[in-house]
């Protein structure tokens, strides 16, 4: 069932953190709500749960309402049906991982089949055999696993996630992005995931929803979002951008090229900046005659101070 908002608007302490909401998400989607500290992606991710309370707006999933201002409706927490997956884990240190993964089955009073629920969705995160260990033994990504097996064993009709990979390396944040989408397909749930983190926007959404200021800026497919921008923050925020015209026109980097493909595309004088080794190629910056300051890639290293010119096609242009 897909989850709808409207209207959704929400103040702390006199200052607006949502303006004017209007959101639906669809199910069994992967949706990123994706922006800077402070753009309200958080406070709008505990309003589905629960967990904040809207001062205007409405909450429906499917045709069940969840909130509604007007007609003083807010189901709470417990009787939303979803499950969550903190930024910190939130395991309680002195249960088991089995107890763990069964707490919201108790807490719904299953008495009989809570054993066997939690055991499959252990075995689905892969932790099979570490069920009597504490959460100090376990690693924090295997940490990430139970709470994401605690988040799914209650069958919930949506998984909400916040930034749930930050306390995580580099290199083990890549690999729960791959296990996370593993199970997303496996399992077919539906989910939103706060992140500030482009690169886990863009390679794990089915769509993303890009916030500024308490606003929604665009909501769309991670191509089109990185392709087509909609707005001047968009566009800087996802990927790098350089800019024919400040806030109208922009390319990307890997469409401006070194040489000449037709007689039709525009030449771009300038000097060389700076150079970045960024493993298969070279991320090139070179300050134009113009005054722009471009990014490019190139297979070799180019020396600072040299001379270059850059050509783009027309068609390569975005038009904001």
């Amino acid at each position: 069932m897909p989850l709808h908002l409207s209207g959704i608007n929400k103040t702390f302490d006199g200052s607006p953190a949502l303006k004017d909401i209007h959101l639906t998400l669809s199910k069994g989607r992967f949706t990123t709500l994706l922006g800077p500290s402070g753009c309200g992606k958080t406070t709008l991710l505990r309003i589905i749960a629960g967990l904040e309370t809207p001062d205007e707006g409405d909450i429906h999933i499917g045709d069940v309402c969840l909130f509604s201002k007007k007609r003083r409706i807010n189901r709470p927490v417990h009787q939303r049906n979803f499950g969550m997956v903190f930024q910190d884990f939130a395991l309680w240190p002195h249960l088991t991982i089995l107890e763990n993964v069964a707490f919201g089955l108790k807490a719904q009073g299953d008495t009989t089949n809570w054993r066997n629920r939690s055991m499959e969705a252990i075995e689905l995160v892969q932790l099979q055999g570490m069920e009597k260990r504490y959460p100090h033994q376990l690693s924090g990504g295997q940490q990430q696993r139970v709470a994401l097996a605690r988040a799914i064993v209650v069958r919930p009709q949506l998984v909400l996630f916040d930034e749930p990979m930050s306390a995580l390396d580099a290199l083990l944040r890549e690999e729960m992005r791959v296990e996370l989408m593993r199970l997303v397909r496996q399992i077919g749930f539906t989910a939103v995931y706060v992140t500030h983190d482009q690169t886990e926007a863009m390679s794990m959404s089915d769509e993303i929803v890009v916030m500024k200021s308490g606003h929604i800026l665009q909501k769309d497919v991670p191509e089109v979002i990185y392709r087509k921008p909609t707005h001047a923050f968009t566009a800087r925020f996802i990927g790098k951008t350089n800019w024919l015209e400040a806030d109208k026109r922009l390319v990307r980097p890997e469409h401006v090229r070194w040489m000449p493909s037709t007689e039709n595309d525009l030449a771009y004088s300038g000097v060389v900046q700076a150079v970045s080794y960024i493993g298969e190629r070279y991320e090139v910056t070179v300050q134009l005659e113009d005054g722009h300051v471009w990014m490019a890639y190139h297979p070799t290293r180019l020396a600072i101070g040299d001379q270059v010119k850059l050509y783009i096609s027309q068609d390569q242009i975005h038009q904001l």
